[in-house]
């Protein structure tokens, strides 16, 4: 964990620019035949004493050919005090320049506050994608959205139980508030980098949305330890072409094992997941 791990991993990520976050993710979904994307979120009460570093190198190591993207959670690393993006940025080293990074940072503040914020994440961390909160409207979005290469994805429908609380509430004219969401999102994407966050675990709403927007990418989360039903969600989720979706699991791979095995144990599941979502997207298609 130090400075000089985390300057050459800018430099090796910044020697692939001129690509942009939708044509990384693209291309590594189809080199990996891959719609997972595994959330990096060490808890280091499951760790059983192996430094994070260690954990984290070996579960990239152990996944990233069956991966399309990882997404830490910088709560996780914030809350290790002043090293601790420098232990994430120590643990990205790993990841092959053709994965995509994702920064779930659920940021969101008036707009001159969130410029700092995005060049926080996409020029000082150098991340191809982050999540956003829209609550405050467009221009707390627009200094994210600025960074034409970076994706920048909109929470919408969130799989939380308690989503509803806000996210359900209706409108004027009876939509719920997600649906305004999304059909925001639509016209905030004029340069062709905006997604939305929308929980595998609510497959009515997200098959609501996917009707809004048919070709925005969507991530996924809630697949595992929340129990979202994997055919359902991709059967509300996927685009026209059987893409379009990006479904993250965290702890269903991270802690598949305690013991020592745990980055096989990782690789055994995280290949399973990638194998059942190709069968059912498969399956999916051939109904088309």
């Amino acid at each position: 964990m130090n400075l000089d791990a985390y300057n050459m991993r800018r430099q090796r990520r910044w020697a692939s620019t001129g690509t942009t976050f939708r044509d990384k993710l693209i291309e590594v979904s189809r080199r990996n035949q891959s719609l997972l994307c595994v959330g990096l979120d060490p808890d280091p009460s499951l760790l059983r004493g192996t430094p994070v570093v260690t954990f984290l190198q070996a579960i990239i190591e152990a996944t990233q050919d069956i991966v399309c993207a990882y997404k830490p959670n910088l709560a996780f690393f914030e809350a290790m005090g002043t090293g601790g993006m420098l232990t994430l940025m120590e643990a990205l080293r790993g990841v092959p320049v053709h994965v995509p990074v994702i920064a779930d940072a659920k940021r969101s503040d008036i707009a001159s506050t969130s410029r700092f914020y995005a060049r926080a994440l996409f020029e000082e961390y150098d991340f191809d994608a982050a999540t956003v909160n829209p609550y405050l409207g467009g221009d707390s979005v627009e200094p994210f959205l600025e960074y034409g290469d970076k994706g920048v994805f909109v929470l919408c429908r969130t799989s939380n139980p308690g989503a509803e609380d806000i996210q359900n509430l209706r409108l004027s004219d009876g939509r719920p508030l997600f649906e305004a969401v999304a059909e925001l999102a639509n016209r905030w994407n004029t340069q062709g980098n905006v997604g939305l966050v929308v929980g595998a675990t609510w497959p009515a709403e997200l098959e609501r949305i996917r009707a809004i927007c048919p070709e925005l990418p969507i991530l996924l989360p809630g697949v595992g330890a929340q129990g979202a039903d994997l055919g359902s969600a991709m059967g509300a989720g996927l685009d026209a072409e059987g893409g379009g979706v990006i479904i993250s699991s965290s702890r269903q791979v991270l802690y598949a094992s305690s013991g020592d095995d745990f980055a096989e144990a990782a690789r055994k599941v995280a290949l399973g997941l990638r194998d059942e979502m190709n069968r059912q997207r498969d399956a999916l298609l051939a109904q088309r």
